[in-house]
C-alpha cells in the first residue's frame, strides 16, 4: 500500500445513506468478557481493526478458542481465571491503550509471569496509572519506568480494594473493575465520569454490580462472581469512527448524510452537545435500547454558519476523541473558541492536542496553544490554496483522518504520510469516503 494519501480537490456534494464498522470500546471489551464466560459467545459487526485483532491474537495465545467468519466472531470462553497457556508468555497489544490496560485487569489471577508489549506509540503513555491500582489487588508488576513493556504476575488470593479514578479514563476503569470479578469480597471505586461501556455490560450480563450517580464521578461498588455467561451481541456502529462523516458534512457543500445505528450513548455524545452549542443543527431518529446501549439513526446537513464556542469542560471526557474535528469546526466559525482542560489529549496515541494546533496553523488559522487549553481564532471565509504536508505523527489514526477531513473540506494540496494508521480503528475509512465521491 503507498503510505502517503495525496488530495488536490475538495469533495463535491453528496446525499448518502451509510453504515460505520462496530464500536472499537465494545468489540474489544465483548472478545474480554467473552474469554471469561463459561460457553460460547457470539458478536455480529465486530469491528476488524488491528486493535480488535490485537484483542483476539492475546487471546488465543492465553488459550481461548475463536473463530472469525465473515459475518461473526466466536469465542469459546474458558471461565474466570480460566486462561491456559505456556510460562514466559508474551502478548502484543499494539497500538491499543484499551487492550494492554484492560488485559492487565484479567491477569491480576494469572499463575505465571505475562509479558505486555505495545508498538512505539503506545510504548510512550503511562500505564502507571492503571499499575498502581492492579498492585492493590496483589499483583506483582513491573514496569520500564511506568511504561510498556510490562511484567505481570497474578497473586492466588486477590484482594478487594478500594480506588479513586480522578482522570476520567475509562480505561483504568474497566480494567480494576475487570480485576474486582476475581475477587472474595467487595471492591469499591469512586471515579470520575467517563465511558460506561463496561458497566453496561456488566448489568446486562447480570454481574454484581451496583452503580450510585453523584454530580461529578460515580460510585461503583462491584463482588465476585462464580460464573459469566455466553453474551450474543450485535456491536452498534462506533460513534467516534461516524463523527469524521458528521464534521465532513457540515463543513461540505449543499451535502446531507444519514448514519445508520449509531452507538449514542451518552457517555460518548459529549462531541453532539457540542455541536448544538455551536449551532449545528442534526438530528436523532429511530432510537432504541439494545442491552443497555442506545442505538439511533444521525441525520446530518451541510451547515454555512457556526458558531464559535467556550466550551464546557464537564463535555471534555465524553469526546475526548473528538477534539480534533471539533478543532476544525472551530476554524471554521465566526469568532474565538476556547477549550480548556484539554492535557489528557497529550497522552493519547500521539500529542493530540499539538497536533490540533500544528493541522490549523498548517492551514492558516491562527492558535494559542498551552499546556491545558487552546484557543482557536475561527475564519469562515478561509480557503486553503497552500501545500500541506502531515508526517511524524507516530501513526495516529485521528490525525491522519482528521487530516484527510480538513483536505476535503478546506482546500489545498495534501500530503498526508502513513495511510495504513486507518487500520488500527477503521480500516475502510477511505472506501467510505470514495463512496461519497472522495478523488484523490
Amino acid at each position: 500500500m503507498q503510505k502517503i494519501l495525496r488530495i488536490n480537490e475538495t469533495i463535491k456534494p453528496f446525499n448518502k445513506i451509510i453504515q460505520i464498522e462496530g464500536d472499537k470500546s465494545l468489540s474489544i471489551r465483548w472478545a474480554l468478557l467473552a474469554s471469561q464466560a463459561t460457553g460460547k459467545s457470539v458478536a455480529f459487526n465486530l469491528l476488524k481493526s488491528e486493535d480488535v485483532i490485537n484483542t483476539l491474537n492475546c487471546l488465543k495465545k492465553l488459550g481461548v478458542r475463536i473463530k472469525v467468519f465473515k459475518d461473526r466472531c466466536e469465542i469459546n470462553g474458558l471461565g474466570l481465571n480460566g486462561f491456559k497457556y505456556k510460562n514466559n508468555l508474551s502478548l502484543n497489544a499494539g497500538n491499543s491503550g484499551t487492550l494492554g490496560r484492560l488485559i492487565l485487569g484479567l491477569l491480576t489471577h494469572s499463575k505465571t509471569k505475562v509479558k505486555i508489549n505495545g508498538d512505539k506509540s503506545l510504548s510512550k503513555r503511562d500505564f502507571n496509572r492503571v499499575v498502581r491500582p492492579l498492585e492493590k489487588f496483589g499483583a506483582k508488576i513491573e514496569t520500564n519506568n511506568g511504561k510498556l513493556p510490562i511484567l505481570i504476575k497474578g497473586t492466588n488470593k486477590p484482594v478487594p480494594i478500594k480506588y479513586h479514578e480522578t482522570k476520567g479514563s475509562a480505561q483504568c476503569k474497566s480494567s480494576v473493575m475487570l480485576a474486582a470479578l476475581n475477587t472474595k469480597g467487595k471492591t469499591l471505586i469512586k471515579a470520575k465520569k467517563s465511558r460506561n461501556h463496561t458497566e453496561l455490560l456488566y448489568k446486562y450480563l447480570k454481574l454484581p454490580i451496583k452503580i450510585k450517580k453523584k454530580k461529578n464521578y460515580d460510585l461503583i461498588e462491584i463482588n465476585s462472581i462464580k460464573k459469566i455467561k455466553p453474551l450474543i451481541y450485535k456491536i452498534p456502529s462506533d460513534i467516534s469512527s461516524s463523527a469524521f462523516f458528521i464534521v465532513l458534512t457540515i463543513l461540505s457543500e449543499k451535502s446531507q448524510i444519514k448514519i445508520s445505528k449509531v452507538n449514542i450513548n451518552s457517555t460518548r455524545t459529549g462531541m453532539l452537545k457540542i455541536l448544538k452549542l455551536m449551532g449545528v443543527n442534526y438530528q436523532i431518529k429511530n432510537k432504541e435500547n439494545y442491552k443497555g446501549e442506545l442505538v439511533g439513526d444521525i441525520f446530518v446537513k451541510s451547515q454555512k454558519k457556526i458558531k464559535a464556542i467556550n466550551c464546557p469542560t464537564k463535555l471534555n471526557s465524553n469526546s475526548i476523541d473528538e477534539f480534533l474535528l471539533i478543532f476544525l469546526l472551530a476554524a471554521k466559525a465566526n469568532g474565538v473558541s476556547y477549550f480548556k482542560n484539554l492535557a489528557e489529549l497529550n497522552e493519547k496515541e500521539s500529542p493530540r492536542l499539538k497536533w490540533g494546533a500544528k493541522i490549523l496553523n498548517k492551514m492558516g488559522f491562527k492558535t494559542i496553544l498551552t499546556k491545558n487549553d487552546i484557543k482557536i481564532f475561527g475564519n469562515p471565509n478561509l480557503k486553503v490554496k497552500k501545500k500541506i504536508i502531515i508526517k511524524n505523527f507516530l501513526k495516529d489514526h485521528r490525525v491522519f483522518m482528521t487530516s484527510v477531513i480538513a483536505a476535503l473540506t478546506f482546500g489545498g494540496r495534501w500530503n498526508i504520510g502513513d495511510k495504513d494508521s486507518i487500520n488500527t480503528s477503521f480500516p475502510t475509512f477511505l472506501k467510505k469516503l470514495e463512496e461519497l465521491g472522495m478523488s484523490t
